[in-house]
């Protein structure tokens, strides 16, 4: 019986080569001259290090745009408040990844809506999409890339 897997993974390799180039981009910038700022990566966050807010603001754009270019959705992410003590500004960006069990129950539902011959379960942080043709597989895949969930989804483990 074919199926396949509906995840929402993050590549931290590819993670920790986008903040290596904002890193880097950060430390050759001309608004950056004389200033410490910086990325630094931690297991499922990247947080920023700037001496004022102003710099806080402007390295944000500068870490999705080199998550983007690296093919990570920005969805994933989620800012912290900015922590600000002596005269040094501090920030954490949240990794996520992994479906929780209310997205996984929305995704469930949503498929079960959609009234196609598949039965979807939810395992973990993965939903297993099951059915008797790859064409109503394929169809739930459509369905679900038009949707719009808060985190990325990723189709994997496709079986015939």
């Amino acid at each position: 019986m074919p199926s396949f897997d509906v995840v929402s993974e993050l590549d931290m390799h590819e993670v920790a080569n986008a903040v290596d180039q904002a890193n880097r981009e950060v430390g050759t910038r001309f608004d950056f001259k004389g200033v410490d700022a910086k990325y630094e990566q931690g297991d499922g966050f990247v947080t920023m290090h700037a001496e004022v807010d102003f710099h806080m603001q402007q390295m944000l754009p500068i870490l999705q745009d080199k998550l983007i270019k690296r093919g990570i959705d920005i969805k994933c992410l989620e800012l912290k408040d900015i922590e600000t003590a002596n005269m040094r500004c501090r920030q954490q960006v949240l990794l996520r990844s992994g479906l929780d069990k209310e997205l996984a129950k929305k995704i469930v539902k949503q498929i079960k809506d959609k009234k196609l011959k598949v039965q979807s379960q939810i395992q973990g942080e993965q939903v297993r999409v099951t059915g008797k043709k790859r064409d109503d597989l394929q169809q739930v895949i459509a369905f679900l890339k038009e949707g719009d969930f808060e985190l990325p989804l990723q189709y994997q483990n496709f079986r015939d």
